[in-house]
């Protein structure tokens, strides 16, 4: 693990712009591969160019201004290149301004880029060329690295250019000898890849034969072998756990007449076919003596927490106490509000902890908890605090994973001798994402809405459109149904959002809907004010609700059929899904309206999606693509997987080749040596990437 600082030409303030791009040895930086190629083979002098073609020059300097127009630095930029055939190039920046700083009279440059013939001027002319400076940084015989051959492109790193990346990348390459190959033999030879060195090296410069258009869609055998590697170890790792896992001893959970009564008291409704099949397939896990680690996914209002509740039962009526941790209050809140009413019934005591409660509050809270005198015990991030001690912790509930990291869950099951692990989201994860995510876990889908509930209609009009939408709501909650008017919360912003939806229920109130009592509610409220105002808009009394997100998730209102979102263009898709089914709660049909004030294309293609339609798993897959992996869940802190190489929406099918390998790697190894190598090299390259904290 060599620091960067020890390869020539990076200093302290160099390293300190690599380190903001998460590398900081000289592996970090030969794991940083090149985003794309180009074609730079073409050289030739300026006398030998042709109209029409891509070439590549190296050429001086002889002039360079900024000509047209000056205002606003949108000028005009040209230079005038010339060679050793005296030949005369003319470059062309529109809107080059910016240029007069970095290119001057005598600089020797490789420009790269299509030649055109200017009639009007009789002079051959490259527009918006590529240029690279070739005096200053180099050595002699590395200014070959930039012209002349296919070249690597290399996202910049702060003020660190493509340039400098791959002259410090060669000189690692140059310094450092053949490296050992971690991978096994038979897999290298089986699927005809090079070994680990040939494919660093082929990566990053690749040989003159390679073929520009694989090397663009990461299909050449080098980018193959380490995206392949990447996910074998990352597969090898979650193949371990889950293997580990298996041979815990756990709690194996009684499922007696008496508990079936019980979960049966319980249920407020008839559980859908789906409901039944997943609380099935948890309490196969609980009876079983090992520890259940199981993803529960399920659309919005589709009753994931009901089988939550009813996993409870089981684990309450063996003696055992359970956990549910929630990423917000507000979840939190109305997690304690659903379980506090339908195990109520059952005469269990549930109780709510969260960041905000006061020191004697929460001490007396954890002492009943130790006693084991609380039966489920439901908050956030506050439950993971160390002196939170339960007498006998059997289930531990995740709500919504992705908002936690993988430590987090480790934390809370840590509290128990191998509880039963039950993981919910609402957000649809796309099968090979959860797959990843969550390969340590096994899945159950509930993939039925509760009988009766129709499909909810999608409409998208613009703001200048806006009193139509407000004419369909007083239609509506003239006919005796109820509306949400939602705002967006930009997280930096709460206080602006806030002042909107201030601003907003007070227009609403006074001048869109005088007749209607409309009530207001968001994030800086305190709990027991939004509890009156979600009370009284439950009760009916509210008509139009005007909200900032606090509402996403959790709240039942079934007589409430009309959801507005305005600025709608500044939700992602997953949260404007969320939203969405806030409504279609009851049997009536209901509207979500979405409106929009300017939009970019990503924009209009999240409402084209939505309009289209009230599939989470479709929309969660349109997600990924508008967003990529790392910003679908929002978080560094989601155990989504760093990837320096490999890319999970890009190289879906070697992800799938590289699990099933691995899963037979790990089930059959070529000798017990070879398991015990992979073991140690998972644990000591893999494990701050990874988080795959329970290997080995």
């Amino acid at each position: 693990m060599t620091p960067l600082t020890y390869v020539k030409g990076i200093g302290p303030a160099r390293a300190a712009m690599l380190e903001a791009k998460g590398l900081s040895t000289v592996e970090d930086l030969l794991g940083y591969v090149p985003f794309r190629y180009e074609d730079r083979s073409n050289v030739k002098t300026i006398a030998q160019l042709a109209p029409g073609e891509m070439a590549t020059v190296t050429a001086e300097v002889r002039s360079a201004k900024l000509s047209g127009f000056q205002r606003r630095n949108l000028g005009l930029f040209e230079a005038r290149f010339s060679d050793a055939s005296r030949a005369i190039l003319v470059g062309k920046w529109f809107h080059g301004g910016y240029l007069a700083k970095v290119l001057a009279e005598g600089m020797k440059v490789s420009l790269f880029g299509k030649i055109e013939f200017d009639s009007y001027s009789g002079e051959l002319t490259v527009l918006h060329p590529e240029f690279e400076i070739l005096s200053g940084e180099d050595d002699e015989g590395e200014a070959a690295l930039h012209t002349g051959r296919v070249v690597p492109i290399y996202e910049a790193a702060s003020k660190i250019t493509t340039r400098l990346l791959r002259s410090w990348t060669h000189r690692i390459l140059e310094a450092i000898g053949p490296i050992d190959d971690p991978l096994p033999q038979y897999l290298r030879q089986r699927l005809k890849m090079p070994d680990r060195w040939t494919a660093i090296r082929h990566t990053h410069f690749p040989p003159p034969e390679a073929d520009l258009r694989l090397l663009n869609q990461f299909r050449s055998p080098a980018q193959f072998r380490l995206i392949f590697e990447e996910f074998f170890w990352l597969e090898c790792g979650i193949a371990l756990k889950r293997s580990k896992a298996k041979t815990l001893p756990g709690i194996a959970f009684e499922i007696t007449d008496r508990v079936r009564e019980k979960v049966k008291a319980m249920l407020p409704f008839k559980p859908t076919e789906a409901q039944k099949r997943v609380i099935q397939e948890i309490a196969n896990d609980m009876k079983a003596a090992r520890p259940m680690n199981r993803l529960l996914q399920g659309d919005v209002g589709s009753g994931k927490t009901i089988v939550a509740a009813e996993a409870a039962v089981i684990a309450i009526e063996n003696g055992y106490q359970v956990a549910v941790l929630a990423p917000t209050e507000i979840l939190a809140a109305q997690h304690a509000f659903y379980f506090g009413q339908i195990l109520g019934k059952l005469d269990y005591v549930v109780a709510l902890l969260t960041g905000s409660f006061s020191n004697r509050e929460k001490a007396q809270l954890k002492k009943l908890v130790a006693e084991g005198l609380i039966h489920v015990v439901i908050g956030t991030h506050a439950l993971l605090e160390k002196d939170v001690e339960f007498q006998r912790l059997g289930l531990a509930i995740v709500d919504e994973q992705h908002r936690f990291g993988v430590m987090q869950r480790l934390g809370l099951v840590q509290k128990g001798v191998h509880p039963d692990v039950l993981v919910m989201t609402a957000t649809p994860i796309p099968r090979t994402l959860a797959m990843t995510l969550y390969g340590d876990l096994d899945v159950s889908v509930i993939d039925q809405l509760p009988p009766g509930r129709k499909p909810i209609i999608t409409k998208h009009a613009t703001a200048d459109r806006v009193e139509q939408v407000y004419s369909f709501v007083k239609k509506k909650v003239e006919e005796g149904r109820q509306a949400y008017v939602v705002y967006p919360v930009i997280e930096e912003s709460e206080t602006q959002a806030m002042k909107a939806a201030q601003h907003m229920y007070e227009h609403l109130s006074r001048e869109v809907f005088p007749q209607f009592a409309v009530g207001l509610i968001h994030g800086r409220l305190g709990g027991n004010e939004k509890e009156a105002v979600m009370q009284r808009f439950k009760e009916g009394e509210i008509k139009i609700l005007v909200s900032t997100t606090v509402i996403e998730v959790g709240v039942d209102v079934p007589n409430a059929t009309v959801m507005v979102i305005e600025q709608a263009e500044r939700f992602g898709l997953a949260q404007l899904h969320q939203l969405r089914g806030r409504v279609g709660r009851g049997a009536a049909q209901s509207y979500c309206m979405l409106v929009t004030e300017k939009m970019n294309d990503t924009a209009r293609e999240r409402m084209r999606t939505l309009v289209d339609s009230t599939d989470g798993f479709y929309i969660a897959e349109m997600d990924l693509k508008l967003r990529g992996p790392g910003e679908f869940f929002g978080t560094k802190q989601s155990g989504l997987p760093s990837l320096r190489v490999a890319n999970i929406l890009r190289d879906t099918e070697i992800l799938e080749v590289a699990r099933r390998e691995a899963a037979d790697f790990v089930a059959h190894p070529p000798a017990l040596e070879e398991l015990q190598k992979a073991v140690a090299y998972i644990r000591d390259h893999w494990q701050r990437r990874y988080g795959l904290v329970t290997v080995g």
